[in-house]
């Protein structure tokens, strides 16, 4: 069986890529290059999906909104 998953791909202040998948509690994943972070985080997903199972609801992707607050 084949799923899809929405993945959040932001680089932090050091230069890593950090690759997130807001499905999936605690999937996330770092690497320098994005070539190595897609190939981490499928690998992550996959033991995410080992240890919870395949039977989670899907979720919708709506889409990503950025959000300006005073600090």
């Amino acid at each position: 069986m084949r799923r899809e998953f929405n993945v959040v791909i932001e680089r932090d202040a050091e230069g890593y890529y950090v690759a997130s998948v807001p499905e999936l509690a605690g999937c996330h994943t770092q690497a320098r290059s994005l070539d190595k972070l897609l190939l981490r985080i499928k690998e992550a997903i996959e033991l995410c999906l080992e240890v919870e199972g395949t039977d989670g609801p899907a979720s919708e992707f709506i889409g990503v909104q950025r959000v300006a607050v005073e600090v």
